[in-house]
């Protein structure tokens, strides 16, 4: 078994562990569901090396039944079909512009707003290239299950502006990119878009 498929356990086991204390009303299975957190994280710790209470904070106590996260990004290309990438500020790697969806905007809206904050350009998400699931893909370990939407955008304005929480903004041919920061997009990933953009390929990529 890899790391990609013991996480996926760890975190299907952390789910059981948080829905049981949500609707637990005993002691005795408050107790076990609580070992059961306990178990879990310090699994989530081996694998990941995020150290224990770091964890605590990035799992408190649910307060409704616990489900994915969603990463909404965006590919655009230039003119001559580079591909815009932000250097993130948090490991100084490169992906493409997005970010988490946001309660009370769309997806579409999410990544129009995160390409605004980080590139300064408005733009047009024209269509859903592909749902990942990141269990399905070489990411690093990372705690939270994670469904990644990618969408074609078309730009409306010109000028890059980098935003304040990213370090950079360019545009890299597809056989030139650069060091990706691969908790958020894989080269693989950005090939399969890539091609999917140049040959008008309008199917939608579901894991």
């Amino acid at each position: 078994m890899n790391n990609s498929e013991l996480l996926t356990l760890i975190t299907q086991l952390r789910s059981v562990a948080d829905i049981g204390l949500l609707y637990a009303k005993n002691e005795y299975d408050i107790e076990r569901y609580t070992e059961l957190q306990h178990i879990s994280t310090q699994m989530l710790d081996n694998v990941t090396d995020f150290g224990a209470e770091t964890i605590k904070m990035l799992f408190p106590q649910v307060q409704d039944y616990p489900t994915a996260k969603v990463d909404i990004r965006g590919i655009l290309l230039s003119p001559d079909n580079k591909i815009l990438l932000a250097r993130e500020s948090t490991d100084g790697k490169w992906s493409l512009p997005g970010g988490w969806g946001d309660i009370g905007y769309s997806p579409k809206e999410v990544i129009i707003k995160e390409f605004k904050e980080e590139t300064g350009l408005d733009i047009i998400p024209e269509r859903l290239l592909a749902i990942f699931d990141k269990k399905m893909h070489p990411h690093p370990p990372q705690p939270f299950y994670v469904y990644k939407m990618v969408f074609f955008c078309k730009a409306i304005s010109l000028t890059l502006n980098k935003g304040f929480d990213v370090l950079d903004v360019q545009y890299f041919d597809i056989d030139q990119l650069p060091e990706l920061s691969e908790d958020r997009i894989l080269k693989s990933q950005i090939e399969l878009l890539y091609h999917k953009v140049i040959s008008g390929d309008t199917s939608v990529q579901v894991d």
